[in-house]
């Protein structure tokens, strides 16, 4: 048995194949730390792809009432025992791909990017971004990401609770 398939069938990427399905759940985003700004419905499905070596998350809801959506590509690299994440939505990243990468050896789903907002002609900020996915139970999930400002103050800025639809 290859490391992949031994990692297929009981290692890291079991873990992002128990995501496979279709799921409903809340949305809900933060602008500022501790102010709801939006709580919404979000529909979204993961798929197995490429013979089970990453895991596509494509997802539509409402933010303030319009909609957006999104997709992402979840993985575990191998070579640098590392969970990695590419996401792009209509709503947060304009026409950006952000790239987010775990740290090596971490047990859990939790990856990290970062993206620029332009605050005026001249000026630039670099914010970071973090993804945690933690799967409650076989039908529920919750997938968390966390707005880290140019100085490092980190706080919630989206929750979506999923569960499973059978």
């Amino acid at each position: 048995m290859s490391k992949f398939e031994e990692s297929l069938s009981t290692g890291k990427h079991r873990f992002l194949q128990s995501l496979v399905g279709n799921w409903e759940g809340i949305t809900k985003t933060w602008f500022e730390p501790g102010k709801l700004a939006d709580e919404s419905p979000m529909k979204g499905t993961m798929r197995s792809v490429l013979g089970g070596r990453f895991i596509m998350h494509e997802y539509r809801g409402t933010m303030e009432g319009k909609p957006y959506e999104g997709i992402s590509i979840y993985g575990y690299e191998m070579n640098e025992d590392r969970f990695q994440a590419s996401y792009v939505d209509s709503f947060h990243n304009g026409t950006s791909i952000m790239l987010l990468n775990g740290e090596a050896g971490q047990e859990r789903f939790s990856v990290l990017g970062s993206y620029s907002y332009k605050v005026s002609r001249e000026e630039v900020q670099h914010w970071g971004w973090r993804i945690e996915i933690d799967i409650v139970d076989d039908d529920n999930v919750i997938l968390t990401i966390f707005n880290i400002t140019p100085s490092g103050e980190e706080a919630k800025g989206v929750e979506t609770v999923y569960n499973r639809v059978k």
